[in-house]
């Protein structure tokens, strides 16, 4: 409804004659600063400016939020520029080597200047900031902007997360009084949980833009690559004590980031620095905001060839006016001020250096296909049995603009990322290499170097993040290119689904084998459609094919019910899944179980619950949230945790603990009501922090000794009497050697376990904590485990390496008739950490069947 109607006003604008655009408080009723503006309202001022100066302005409307709302971008240029749009923005794309049409590109074009208000919901002053910017390059009393836009087109998204920021802004606007009350402590300061930073799946929407897992990034990055500007800002909002932050960032810079840009941002923040010093307004720069993990709104389009930059004005949990630890009101009036200060300084430092910023920017270009930087030339990647892995990142590299090519035949010498040593190796069919000899060639190094080389340990996120880790694919560094034989992607061929297609409805069976999502999507729709499904617990073979450990069966018997609508029912749930049955004549098999045995198991369909709200991490939350209802269509119930003492465990089968610290769970009813369940038939799934809790609330698992802080200072101070004489300035560096921001480790997996059917031996985890956890002992099993040697990639401080050898990180354990699943580590971290997601679902689905 709310597209529609955008649509038609849309419609309507077009239809008026040009006029003087209105301010933004004529048509909003107030003067910016003194409420919180709904989207609906900020797009309503775009659509008046647009209608007002079509030839100034042009208003797109690229996508939808999960809640409807619209996705808004405004492109501002000079009346010629914007009659040749679309000429302008295929020359750009000449210019980075991604548009070929035998057309040179002109270097005398216009910079494209792309501003990035409102990612973070609750960070809401951009959005307010970006209808003055609008109003201010559009109006007739700005000659300077005239100036301007005679070399620049500015593209404006005026709201990154239109869900997530009217979250914050209906809520504060329910809850402030007639005035706003700057003191802390008031309610309006006091957001309540998830809070509106991330979007309607609880997703941080800044952490997202390589990954594209996301509705809103996956459209927004359609468009943003089909231009690929030169200059980007990502606009943001930081704790109200702090001053502004602006370019040039801090250290670590990832070595891809040229002279260039680096010199280019330096110039801007003191651009920035000039209006800032004449109003005596406070900043700083260089400092805690860094260019390395390759998903933020600065490095990504670094990383694709811009100048990327985020802008910090401090403002989180300020409402309309919080009174700071200086003892300064903060207003929304300054905050927005400040961000259009930016915004204009910005466009005028480009406006001014254009011909050098289009030089820069195409021989950036050139020098991706020329000389390519890195230890390899090219990365090939196998195409195992392991399901649809390598299709996923394909699909991946697709939204990303980065060229890929069959690999051929023949043999292939090159370094094998889970050795670390060279290997020779035959190619196979499906496999592909992405070569580095291409526009996006820094891109390319820095999601697929192997790993991370990382200039300061004190970083703002993640530390280690290779693609062919992420996606559970084996892979090679090569030293030279490989000319292959184009670009591929998989078709559904409904011919191949069955050996014998004419005889599937007199089929004994049919099997699919477990190696993927698609396997997942596959089952869900048939529980959800009463079809019974089972799981062969050890590996078969039937008609001289086999099948791994953890395929599906679908048989008749069992099924009679569905009648003659059993085959187009396989058909139709394997049509959307993406999946091949195998047609299976009888349940005599060559090797294995037949399909009577105890060792094939029905799967019942679970009922399952999530815990949310106040004592769970929102982000892992909704992962699993998102998992369920955009990637399996399985149905999931969200409780509020605080009502676990109310909870009626008898109705669910799963029960899922995110990332949490669970207060309700320490109540002895509650945690006696929980033990219960389990024990009655109930599978648990504890994940990270909920882990640790159970532990301390004695369950199966256990955390080695929790006083290895202490051993390890005692074993520091061992025989030296100055070990406790520390250094102030020092103090950061020393709490990160017992740190693990986000580093790949090596995980040994008991395959023979339904937890981990589908993988190889092994898996590559993402390790956010240092903490240890003991082998599970008894009746436990330890399917995930990190032995002497795990560490891959990424930084880990030196206690922290230490420690993380000989932990558990993924367990399962009986408890009475029900189960327990422990798992240490994230699979489903951002949902970008596609290898891990078949593991949550064995958790879901297999375990305890």
């Amino acid at each position: 409804m709310k597209s529609s109607l955008f649509f038609g006003l849309l419609l309507s604008a077009c239809c008026c004659c040009a006029q003087n655009p209105p301010s933004p408080d004529i048509v909003l009723g107030y003067p910016l600063g003194a409420h919180f503006t709904p989207h609906d309202k900020i797009a309503g001022y775009f659509q008046a400016v647009a209608r007002a100066v079509p030839d100034e302005v042009k208003l797109e409307q690229y996508g939808t939020t999960y809640e409807g709302r619209p996705l808004l971008l405004a492109y501002i240029a000079s009346p010629e520029n914007l009659r040749r749009l679309e000429d302008i923005r295929q020359n750009n794309l000449r210019l980075a080597g991604v548009l070929h049409d035998n057309v040179a590109p002109d270097e005398h074009g216009p910079v494209i200047v792309w501003l990035s208000y409102n990612v973070h919901g609750n960070e809401p002053a951009s959005s307010e900031a970006a209808m003055k910017t609008l109003y201010q390059l559009v109006s007739p009393a700005s000659a300077r902007a005239k100036e301007w836009l005679q070399h620049v087109v500015i593209i404006i998204d005026p709201c990154i997360n239109p869900d997530g920021r009217d979250r914050y802004v209906h809520w504060y606007n329910d809850v402030v009084g007639v005035e706003a009350n700057p003191d802390p402590q008031s309610r309006e300061h006091q957001e309540p949980w998830p809070r509106g930073r991330t979007n309607h799946y609880n997703f941080d929407l800044n952490r997202d833009w390589a990954w594209q897992t996301q509705v809103e990034t996956q459209q927004r990055l359609k468009k943003y690559n089909a231009w690929l500007p030169q200059v980007h800002v990502d606009y943001h909002e930081q704790g109200y004590n702090n001053p502004y932050y602006f370019a040039p960032a801090a250290e670590p810079y990832h070595d891809v980031i040229t002279p260039w840009q680096r010199e280019f941002q330096t110039m801007i923040g003191k651009n920035n620095a000039h209006y800032f010093d004449r109003n005596g307004w406070l900043y700083f720069t260089k400092e805690e905001f860094d260019l390395f993990y390759p998903s933020y709104g600065d490095t990504y389009p670094i990383y694709n060839g811009a100048i990327g930059m985020t802008f910090e004005q401090g403002g989180i949990g300020a409402g309309l006016a919080v009174l700071t630890a200086d003892g300064d009101t903060l207003t929304l009036a300054q905050r927005l001020e400040h961000h259009f200060t930016t915004g204009i300084s910005t466009i005028e430092i480009a406006s001014a250096n254009a011909e050098r910023l289009i030089k820069e920017y195409h021989k950036y270009f050139i020098d991706a296909v020329n000389h390519p930087g890195g230890e390899y030339k090219a990365y090939y990647l196998r195409n195992d049995s392991f399901g649809d892995r390598l299709e996923r990142l394909k699909a991946f590299l697709e939204r990303n603009g980065i060229r890929y090519v069959r690999a051929g035949g023949g043999m292939f010498t090159g370094v094998d990322y889970e050795s670390g040593r060279p290997a020779t190796f035959k190619a196979a069919a499906g496999d592909i290499v992405v070569n580095a000899n291409q526009p996006k060639s820094n891109l390319v190094r820095v999601l697929f170097e192997p790993k991370s080389r990382i200039s300061d340990s004190i970083t703002y996120d993640i530390t280690a993040w290779s693609v062919p880790y992420v996606y559970g694919v084996q892979a090679y560094g090569l030293n030279g290119y490989v000319n292959g034989a184009g670009a591929s992607t998989m078709t559904f061929d409904h011919d191949r689904l069955v050996p014998d297609q004419a005889h599937a409805d007199t089929s004994y069976a049919y099997a699919i084998r477990w190696t993927g999502m698609g396997s997942v999507r596959f089952l869900t729709q048939l529980l959800q459609k009463g079809i019974k499904v089972r799981y062969a617990e050890r590996a078969f073979q039937s008609g001289g094919i086999s099948f791994d450990k953890g395929t599906l069966l679908v048989t008749a018997t069992g099924n009679r019910a569905a009648g003659d609508q059993l085959w187009p029912v396989l058909m139709e749930a394997a049509h959307h899944a993406g999946v091949m049955p195998v047609a299976i004549a009888s349940g005599f098999v060559e090797k294995g179980a037949d399909f009577g045995s105890g060792l094939v198991h029905l799967i019942h369909r679970p009922r399952v619950a999530l815990l949310t709200g106040d004592e769970v991490s929102s982000l892992n939350a909704g992962e699993v949230w998102h998992l369920f209802e955009q990637e399996i269509g399985y149905p999931v119930t969200l409780i509020n945790a605080a009502s676990a003492g109310r909870i009626a465990w008898k109705d669910f089968d799963v029960v899922i603990l995110p990332n949490g610290n669970y207060q309700s769970l320490q109540e002895k009813n509650v945690a006696e009501a929980l033990r219960s369940w389990v024990r009655e038939g109930g599978r648990l799934i504890a994940m990270q922090n909920a882990v640790e809790q159970l532990a301390k609330m004695e369950w199966g698992i256990r955390l080695k000794g929790e006083d290895g802080d202490k051993k390890d200072e005692d074993k520091d101070k061992k025989g030296d009497d100055y070990a406790d004489l520390h250094q102030y300035g020092n103090r950061q560096r020393e709490e990160v050697a017992s740190s693990v921001p986000g580093s790949i480790y090596k995980v040994e997996l008991d395959n023979s376990h339904p937890l981990a059917f589908g993988y190889p031996d092994h898996y590559y985890t993402l390790k956010e904590d240092d903490k240890e956890y003991e082998f599970l002992k008894g009746g436990g099993w330890n399917v995930g485990v990190i032995r002497k040697d795990g560490y891959v990639s990424g930084f880990t401080g030196n206690k922290a390496k230490e420690r993380l050898k000989d932990v558990l990180v993924f367990g399962a354990e009986q408890m009475g008739r029900g189960s327990v699943v422990y798992m240490a580590d994230d699979p489903l971290f951002r949902s970008f950490w596609e290898n891990g997601k078949l593991l949550f679902c064995n958790a879901v689905f297999l375990v305890g069947q």
